[in-house]
């Protein structure tokens, strides 16, 4: 704790109150995270909440076609975002990865890691990895709720699924199996 915040910890509360926390002033970084569930046809994006608790769907986005091309596209929102919201950065990205039900690599495993380096290379954010088994089906579950029509909930299905993707790594304990990708 610095001088002055134990300063402001140890001065006594106006009422007379022997709290120690009544006066500490709350400084909560506005940091964002991006979600990405990345597809060869489709990238769905998805934010948090400034104080990093909730992940909302913002958008799908037509695929580049390869991951290097999709990771340029995705890096070009990421700026534009950037230069629309100047006082919330994005911290970090995380991108789902795909994986058979037992855990071992799927043929598109491949191709997310290599979006995922190009999209460290375009941004220079740090990237985590997220186990996105599922998570599209948990999506269209949600989505279900409100839209019976599968086919006006399909436009929304991959910003569903990135948010799902975001939401299970901003509701890990921070520091559990949160090594960034390719370390």
């Amino acid at each position: 704790m610095n001088a002055k915040a134990l300063q402001l910890a140890t001065r006594p509360h106006p009422r007379g109150s022997p709290s120690l926390f009544a006066v500490v002033p709350c400084h909560h970084a506005r940091v964002r995270y991006l979600g990405i569930d990345y597809g060869h046809r489709r990238i769905g994006l998805a934010l948090s909440d400034p104080s990093a608790i909730l992940a909302s769907p913002w958008d799908t986005m037509a695929g580049g076609g390869s991951p290097a091309a999709s990771a340029a596209l995705v890096g070009q929102r990421i700026t534009a975002f950037l230069e629309s919201h100047p006082d919330e950065p994005i911290h970090a990205v995380v991108v789902g990865l795909p994986r058979r039900l037992n855990g071992d690599d799927n043929g598109e495993t491949p191709k997310v890691r290599q979006f995922v380096e190009r999209l460290r290379a375009v941004t220079g954010l740090t990237v985590y990895l997220e186990d996105e088994r599922l998570t599209s089906r948990e999506a269209d579950e949600r989505l279900g709720v409100r839209e019976r029509d599968w086919r006006r909930r399909k436009p929304k299905l991959d910003a569903a699924a990135a948010a799902v993707i975001l939401q299970d790594f901003l509701d890990r304990p921070r520091g559990e199996n949160m090594a960034p990708a390719g370390t």
